[in-house]
């Protein structure tokens, strides 16, 4: 068989000494001990006895790391610690992680709670002063500056046995439904519950439950201008009322979300005259179009419906937005009667922003086209979903609901970690920043270095071809300068 040379005189020997598997983690568990994330865990979490002890707060950071890192399980973030066990000494096993996490009730959870909020604010200060700010989203091309944006989304962790908690979903699947928040500034996950997977999308108790959750996690500073947008799945008239009811002497909360359509929206639509359609934009401020089955450009348009629909009984100052769209064909057979007779798709935005006021300091944004940008731009969201599904809540590792709660902890502080370090050391490295976890593990985080030592310092060699080996290094520097809090 002709061969291509490649492995000539190859030889495969392991012999080697000091070789770190994925140096990234260097630059997590500097992240973590720099902000006092390790040390306020160790005091949250139950104190072991024994002379073979292991500080259950660096255990659970170094789990974190390991999530962050790709382990699904104890079992795999154990094996994952064996690549840097050279850095940071003998790897966490296995049955102390669980024992971590057994000892996670609900009073010890809470308190694990507070920590992260206390070490969110630390990490925000640190943003705050970083060049270029505090990130602020942007819509339509304007920046939303002063806004803090929560939004709220479900998701199905699917099983493949039975576990505690696990049912038959709304979708036909069979697993879990956690809900959750994330901050869209940061791209943080603030809160997670836990559900079972029969949980109803628009179960007011858990939307109040995670609500409160985020609002302890998130250091909002006072008279602090607040977002909260929900997708139309979790529409009800509590949750509505709940949202206008956050505002408060020193908070004020507008909120977007969706709308179920019914007979009564239909008719008021069909009272629209035609010249109060207007064109919806995209995120960048350009035109909302989509091509016609002769060629021709149509645009998405939006008008406003408040003034013909009945609102009583409904949050004061309500409005509502609707938009309309050439239906596709995935969405014919889910037309109405009206949207059938009419040739367009309709969706409705209800939301407390006003008309004229809009969001304070953020021009136009009372328009419906930019509430209309406002709310699609939730959709955003789904990528959070998609990348904590691949950090952590992807599989759900145990039989116990205690035990999966606790592992949904652990997955939120490895998000926590991860957000952290790229907003703290990569804010000028854009496609990293926001890369997939794939990514930035095989660009960064996956990185293979050689330990050494010379006059009594450790050195972390990384191969200097790597296209990446400069953003690695640059990234440490930042890290060390971080200034210690713990």
């Amino acid at each position: 068989m002709k061969t291509t040379g490649w492995d000539h005189r190859l030889a495969v020997r392991a012999d080697g000494k000091n070789l770190i598997g994925r140096a990234g983690v260097v630059l997590l568990r500097k992240v973590a001990d720099r902000v006092g994330l390790a040390t306020a865990l160790s005091a949250a979490l139950p104190k072991g006895t024994g002379p073979g002890w292991r500080d259950r707060g660096v255990a659970l950071v170094q789990l974190a790391c390991a999530i962050v890192l790709g382990a699904t399980n104890v079992l795999e973030a154990e094996q994952l610690q064996y690549h840097w066990r050279p850095v940071f000494g003998r790897p966490v096993s296995d049955s102390t992680l669980r024992r971590a996490l057994a000892a996670i009730d609900a009073p010890v959870a809470a308190r694990i709670e507070r920590v992260r909020a206390v070490i969110r604010r630390v990490v925000w200060m640190l943003l705050a002063l970083r060049p270029g700010g505090f990130p602020w989203i942007s819509v339509c091309g304007r920046e939303v500056t002063g806004w803090y944006v929560l939004d709220l989304d479900a998701t199905i962790v699917t099983c493949t046995s039975r576990k505690e908690g696990a049912a038959g979903t709304f979708k036909g699947g069979f697993g879990h439904m956690p809900l959750g928040a994330w901050v869209a500034n940061t791209r943080e996950c603030v809160a997670l519950l836990l559900r079972p997977g029969n949980a109803a999308p628009n179960d007011v108790a858990d939307h109040k439950t995670v609500l409160a959750a985020a609002l302890r996690q998130i250091p909002l500073p006072l008279w602090s201008k607040l977002l909260v947008r929900i997708d139309g799945a979790a529409f009800s008239h509590e949750v509505l009322d709940h949202l206008q009811t956050l505002t408060t002497s020193r908070r004020r909360v507008r909120w977007v979300t969706g709308w179920a359509i019914n007979t009564a929206d239909e008719q008021a639509i069909a009272l629209l005259p035609e010249n109060v359609w207007t064109a919806a934009l995209r995120q960048d401020g350009e035109v909302h179009e989509i091509k016609g089955p002769d060629g021709e450009w149509i645009a998405y348009q939006v008008a406003e419906l408040t003034g013909l629909r009945d609102l009583k009984g409904w949050p004061e100052g309500m409005r509502l937005i609707v938009r309309r769209v050439k239906p596709s064909r995935r969405d014919l057979k889910k037309l109405t009667a009206f949207e059938h007779y009419t040739g367009w798709r309709y969706q409705i935005v209800a939301t407390n922003i006003p008309a004229h006021q809009g969001l304070s300091g953020v021009p136009a944004s009372g328009q419906v086209w930019f509430v209309d940008a406002l709310y699609r731009d939730h959709a955003e969201v789904e990528d959070r979903i998609k990348a904590i599904k691949r950090v952590g809540l992807g599989l759900l590792p145990s039989k116990s609901w205690q035990l999966n709660v606790a592992w949904v902890l652990a997955a939120t502080i490895a998000a926590d970690l991860d957000a952290w370090t790229r907003l703290l050391l990569l804010h000028d490295e854009p496609e990293l920043a926001a890369a997939e976890p794939e990514t930035i593990r095989m660009k960064l985080y996956h990185l293979p270095a050689r330990l050494t030592a010379h006059a009594r310092r450790r050195i972390l060699h990384l191969d200097r071809t790597w296209p990446w080996a400069p953003t690695f290094t640059t990234a440490w520097q930042r890290a060390t300068q971080l200034p210690a809090l713990a």
